[in-house]
């Protein structure tokens, strides 16, 4: 018998793909506390804190996605207080992606980032 050790095998990150088309949307989901950016998604599948994530993200009208990696910083489980959305926040990495996608976000959002209205997250 051979005892060579294999290669515990990896995980893929999940894929999840967001389509927001309005900015009242977009101001809710958005997370700028996050040290890279962030964005809430609302899904039915269970996430642990730490599990890596693949999102592809469309914002407004334009045609072009923005493909972010992360890691879930947050998660909201079925029935949570206050009737908040299921679903995880995703943390932006800290690559060109994510660097990307949160530009363009605040762009969009501009001044809106200063309103205290809720959101998806706090």
């Amino acid at each position: 018998m051979n005892d060579v050790a294999r290669p515990a095998s990896v995980a893929r990150p999940s894929v999840l793909s967001l389509n927001i088309k309005e900015k009242a949307a977009l101001y809710a989901a958005f997370m700028p506390y996050l040290k890279n950016g962030g964005i809430f998604v609302p899904t039915s599948k269970a996430y642990n804190l730490g599990d890596e994530v693949y999102l592809l993200l469309s914002l407004m009208d334009d045609p072009s996605k923005f493909p972010i990696a992360g890691r879930v910083a947050w998660v909201t489980p079925q029935g949570a207080h206050n009737n908040k959305a299921q679903g995880i926040g995703v943390h932006f990495s800290d690559d060109e992606g994510g660097a990307t996608a949160r530009k363009r976000i605040e762009e969009i959002l501009g001044a809106a980032l200063k309103s205290s209205r809720t959101t998806h997250t706090l």
